[in-house]
């Protein structure tokens, strides 16, 4: 059975794209290490982009296909995946409902209403709030009475899931991207020896390593825990990618010894700043202008620099860009620390 099962046959909205794979020359230089390299998703052409496009695109075209006119997500205060289900339903004219969830302790008005809750906003969206940030189930529940109270208004709501059970919709649009990924390695003649990718509710990271394997590539893939611990967040990756292959019917070609995760970076906590990960995007900024956050990208970049220089691959480093651009906004305060570090 292919690994692949029936990846085509299933509704997509139509609004993701392919992304640029850049070299990182100037940042390779400053770390004196192995070649960089970046996936840029991050400039994904909807409201300021990121990986949850191309989650989204199967979410919504499942939505569409089952004639839903509303939509409902659940995340963090800053969820890039809220603003995105937001700009996704504006644009293709359905009502959306973000339940915004208490994960990191931060109660100043710049956090609670800059960066993406502002773009929320401005999207139109419906905001819900949840007093718990490490409860899914919960969190999940209290999304389904929601739109129960919609469906008794007449409204036909469809749910986007965050725990585990669920079929894993969005994951499918990385193994997508693990096929971009692969031609544009072979276009450009790389040895690309290492890739590192965020982890943190494990779709992006799960189909992008699903994808490699079901295309038939060995390169080591490590997800750099943003929220937690690794140990944790292997056996969360491991059921995430049986999930995908029973969606999709097909063999999983995903073994427990591909799965590899790394918390070195993931200290003190989510959406928390870290001296290594202050560096990475202090660098990322100052090199190559390349914008990166507190929350995902600046963790994994920083796990990217260590492959790439205490490492030393025999090859080049791919880091894998999930964008987060406005929530630079919303962290005013450990953005300057970071300028303050330089």
């Amino acid at each position: 059975m292919s690994a692949l099962g029936h990846l085509d046959d299933l509704p997509q909205a139509g609004l993701s794209a392919k992304t640029p794979l850049e070299p990182l020359p100037s940042l390779s230089r400053a770390n004196t290490g192995a070649s960089i390299w970046a996936k840029r998703d991050d400039v994904q052409g909807i409201a300021f982009g990121g990986n949850k496009v191309r989650q989204l695109d199967y979410y919504f075209g499942a939505a569409l296909a089952e004639g839903a006119d509303t939509v409902l997500i659940t995340g963090a205060v800053q969820s890039n995946f809220c603003r995105l289900c937001a700009a996704f339903a504006a644009k293709l004219g359905l009502e959306c409902h973000l339940q915004l969830e208490e994960r990191v302790a931060k109660n100043d008005p710049v956090y609670r209403e800059s960066g993406n809750v502002l773009v929320d906003r401005m999207l139109g969206a419906h905001i819900h709030s949840y007093p718990h940030g490490e409860d899914e189930a919960g969190a999940d529940a209290n999304l389904e009475a929601i739109a129960d109270d919609l469906r008794a208004k007449g409204r036909k709501p469809y749910v986007i899931h965050l725990s585990g059970g669920h079929p894993p919709l969005g994951a499918l649009g990385y193994i997508h991207c693990a096929r971009e990924v692969l031609d544009q390695i072979a276009a450009n003649d790389l040895d690309i020896a290492h890739i590192a990718v965020p982890s943190g509710s494990g779709a992006t990271h799960a189909g992008f390593l699903y994808g490699m394997r079901a295309y038939g590539s060995t390169i080591p893939v490590t997800g750099y825990c943003v929220r937690r611990a690794a140990d944790i967040q292997k056996t969360r990756i491991e059921g995430r990618c049986e999930e995908i292959a029973k969606l999709l019917g097909a063999d999983n070609p995903v073994r427990s010894e591909d799965v590899v995760t790394n918390d070195r970076f993931f200290g003190p906590g989510y959406g928390l700043l870290n001296g290594p990960t202050a560096r990475a995007i202090r660098l990322g900024a100052q090199t190559e202008a390349l914008m990166l956050d507190p929350v995902y990208t600046g963790k994994c970049m920083a796990g990217a620099l260590n492959l790439a220089g205490t490492g030393r691959p025999d090859g080049a480093v791919l880091f894998i860009h999930t964008g987060g651009t406005p929530a630079i906004f919303a962290y005013a305060d450990a953005m300057q620390e970071v300028v303050q570090g330089a």
